[in-house]
């Protein structure tokens, strides 16, 4: 081990243990709530909502509930965060917003400005170093804490509002590294502000030779396709011939399981891997041990998390929520039920319904894995088909066909009085599509009660639909989406399926 590698891990280590304090994750989440309240009482939320007076309640925290609605992207924008974005300072968060998250997610059309605050900032570094603060605990090589990190994400290249600048956050984020990181990061300020997804991976991939890369970052799908570019411009059997000490992928933005097969044909050998859960509005989770089954909500970086069953009491089949839900805190949930997630931030999000799903795993260690999204629960009829349940029906046909499927992606459709479920699945090898709608169909009857028993009823059998895996991601160039960050969405309804199919049948 060299006395650099010796330094980070020592350094890393000690970051790990001070981070061990045996505090309740509902007492760290009470500090963080009077935290967020004293910081901003006097902006003009929170005099509007009255946080002085909150904070002199005898239970603050349920004042809180009682005295701020649910707010989502729409509502904080137009009621708020519209000033935020017009330069006025102290409207949500104390001082003036310098940077916004430029986030459509995966449902909405238009991009959605969210505040970055320098708080929030600061907030996501420490939570990035407590997560990275857990590899000591992983089985690694001596050296590997002295080793290049590549952070594929998306583009540096900031727009520039006059008062602010807005643009994805890992680009964000990337222009300027922490100091812990600086000296390690690639591909580097010059190369992360390139615009143009392809020439991005174009530059990371002529510079890749010069490369000692130990960890990986970002959303698996861009970066198998950086590993896929890497691996056909050098000739190589696989990415370890030119980067033999790759050992960490830190995985993030949606679930790793369905990309492994196809992820891990471009590997000599098995990685190590960290799933993270950074949002545009925050760092949510990460993982924290190895033999974790989700991530460690992160307790005391800034956000407040409070959770909402998400059952037909709360939403609509739409995935809309209903008047007056039932909200929790993080000392009311159980293991095993699926929760929508509200958060309240550094960054001036309150009470902020952020649209994934989330099952605890774990409540001692406060462990979640993401489930979906509120909007891409499929239910025509009662069935009730989560992201998760997808996957895994994903995960069953890659097994039994050997077959690798990057995307898929599902529309819900209705004729006359029966509904179906239009998988379109990206699968570049040769698999019967008969044997595949069957196996899918009875996975999912297992994975999911509800679905069975609408099979039975008005749910037809899952219409397969074998298309190249390109065409994803050249549906996303042509509409401007090809960017390192954006996801393909599992659900589509309404224009964006219009403007899939139309696109299909335009190739």
């Amino acid at each position: 081990m060299t006395v650099a590698s010796k330094l980070v891990k020592n350094g890393l280590k000690l970051v790990y243990k001070l981070d061990r304090q045996e505090v309740s994750a509902g007492d760290l989440q009470r500090q963080v709530l009077i935290q967020l309240l004293k910081k901003a009482q006097h902006t003009q939320f929170g005099i509007h909502y009255r946080f002085e007076q909150m904070l002199d309640s005898a239970d603050f925290e349920q004042a809180f509930r009682q005295q701020i609605p649910i707010f989502d992207y729409n509502r904080m924008h137009d009621e708020w965060w519209h000033k935020t974005l017009a330069g006025e300072s102290n409207v949500c968060w104390k001082g003036r917003t310098k940077y916004f998250a430029l986030s459509s997610g995966t449902t909405g059309a238009s991009s959605k400005y969210i505040p970055v605050t320098l708080d929030m900032m600061r907030a996501m570094r420490q939570a990035a170093l407590r997560m990275f603060a857990c590899l000591p605990s992983y089985d690694l090589s001596p050296d590997i804490y002295a080793k290049e990190w590549l952070m594929i994400g998306g583009s540096a290249s900031l727009e520039d509002l006059g008062h602010a600048y807005a643009g994805d956050l890992s680009g964000i984020n990337a222009r300027k590294p922490p100091l812990w990181v600086r000296k390690y990061y690639r591909p580097g300020t010059q190369i992360a502000k390139l615009k143009n997804w392809d020439q991005r991976v174009t530059a990371i991939t002529e510079q890749a030779h010069k490369w000692d890369i130990g960890v990986i970052v970002g959303i698996p799908s861009w970066v198998q396709l950086t590993l896929e570019s890497i691996v056909n411009h050098y000739q190589l059997d696989n990415v370890h011939q030119l980067w033999p000490n790759l050992e960490v992928y830190v995985s993030g933005g949606i679930a790793f399981e369905p990309y492994r097969k196809s992820f891990e044909r471009l590997l000599a050998k098995p990685l190590v891997y960290q799933d993270s859960y950074l949002a545009s509005e925050g760092f949510i989770a990460y993982q924290s041990r190895a033999d974790a089954k989700g991530m460690k909500l992160a307790l005391n970086s800034g956000i407040y998390f409070e959770f909402i069953p998400f059952t037909e009491e709360n939403f609509n089949e739409e995935g809309g929520i209903k008047d007056n839900p039932s909200i929790l805190t993080i000392d009311e949930v159980q293991e095993g039920l699926d929760y929508a997630l509200v958060i309240s931030t550094c960054a001036g999000a309150w009470r902020y319904k952020i649209g994934d799903t989330v099952r605890f795993t774990d409540l001692k260690n406060a462990e979640i894995q993401i489930t979906g999204r509120t909007k891409q629960f499929l239910s025509l009829c009662g069935e009730h088909l989560s992201v998760d349940n997808m996957n895994q029906a994903i995960l069953e046909v890659e097994k039994a066909f050997n077959v690798s499927i990057k995307e898929f992606a599902v529309l819900p459709e209705q004729t006359d009085h029966h509904y179906a479920h239009h998988w379109y699945i990206g699968c570049d090898e040769t698999v019967n599509p008969e044997a595949l709608q069957q196996l899918l169909d009875k996975t999912l009857g297992i994975v999911n009660d509800d679905y069975r028993i609408e099979r039975s009823a008005m749910l037809r059998p899952p219409v397969i639909h074998l298309v190249p895996s390109d065409s994803f991601y050249n549906w996303q160039r042509n509409a401007g989406k090809l960017n390192g960050q954006s996801k393909i969405p599992r659900v589509m309804r309404g224009n964006q399926a219009e403007d899939w199919k139309k696109f299909l049948s335009g190739q």
